[in-house]
């Protein structure tokens, strides 16, 4: 699947020592499996949870989901063993914890060599005033917004409607839309058995302009899913901007109308994106 159109609304953290996590992840819906080796894994069983997910790549059969492996940061004693043993290990992404400017990036880019794309947690406050340059830098393809991180240092409350966080929400999303082809995706909703609230806040990422989601649970994968795909409402308005744009063009004109609206030609980028999204989400369900 072209990595352009590969969708992201679903991206669902598994630990990487738990064997029957990864063993299930191979038939969940999700788009994107981050394999977890930092929060999800307890010190004493980082070595050999590098060692569970090496073998659990290398056996494969995990799709067309894209696959990410989040290693511990590079400050700690297990960062550069997660690079030295998973950095060729077959996964599509690197995601890198505690970034605070490109050079923590440059730092990883180094031991990966150009070919490895990498993906970076946006945890910090640093990092969000940092969003813009680390977003361009040449190996970065995705950004992944830790609010958890992100609500502890900077202090504020939980709101239901994320206001406290809106600015750094914001930034992470221009800052990869600036780079051009980075992916953006929104932090997690903790309240996993709580379905309203997630369908509530996978709308707002989704408004904000989020490809998709992070999540802690298989649960909330559907809702997510749903949440972050083109409706057929959607889907259809798009099909018919097209052809009216394209019958206005024909006959000399510029814009077309359609149910009282201008189309230009910014509409059908918009919309032919939109269909482009919808095809990569049917192609995804084929597997």
């Amino acid at each position: 699947m072209d990595t352009a159109t590969r969708p992201y609304r679903s991206v669902l953290y598994i630990p990487g020592s738990k064997e029957r996590a990864l063993e299930k992840a191979r038939e969940l819906p999700a788009d994107a499996i981050i394999f977890d080796l930092e929060d999800a894994v307890a010190p004493e069983a980082k070595a050999e949870a590098r060692e569970t997910l090496a073998r659990a790549l290398a056996e494969g059969g995990y799709g067309k989901r894209s696959r990410i492996v989040r290693i511990n940061a590079l400050t700690t004693e297990w960062g550069l063993e997660d690079v030295r043993v998973l950095g060729e290990a077959g996964a599509d992404a690197i995601l890198l914890p505690k970034v605070n400017t490109p050079s923590d990036v440059d730092n990883l880019a180094d031991m990966l060599g150009p070919q490895v794309p990498i993906w970076v947690m946006m945890e910090t406050p640093a990092s969000v005033f940092n969003a813009r340059e680390i977003a361009a830098h040449a190996q970065v393809t995705g950004l992944v917004t830790g609010t958890n991180d992100l609500t502890k240092d900077l202090g504020c409350r939980y709101r239901a409607d994320r206001l406290p966080l809106m600015s750094a929400l914001q930034m992470i999303v221009m800052a990869a839309r600036a780079a051009r082809g980075v992916v953006a995706i929104d932090g997690v909703y903790n309240r996993f058995r709580d379905g309203d609230g997630l369908k509530a806040e996978c709308e707002q990422g989704r408004d904000l302009g989020f490809d998709g989601k992070t999540l802690i649970h298989p649960a909330q994968i559907e809702v997510t899913n749903t949440a972050f795909a083109p409706t057929q409402s959607e889907i259809e308005t798009a099909e018919r901007q097209i052809a009216a744009y394209e019958e206005s063009k024909a006959s000399g004109q510029g814009v077309a109308v359609v149910d009282g609206q201008i189309v230009e030609n910014l509409h059908v980028v918009a919309a032919k994106r939109l269909l482009g999204k919808a095809e990569a989400i049917r192609e995804m369900a084929t597997e």
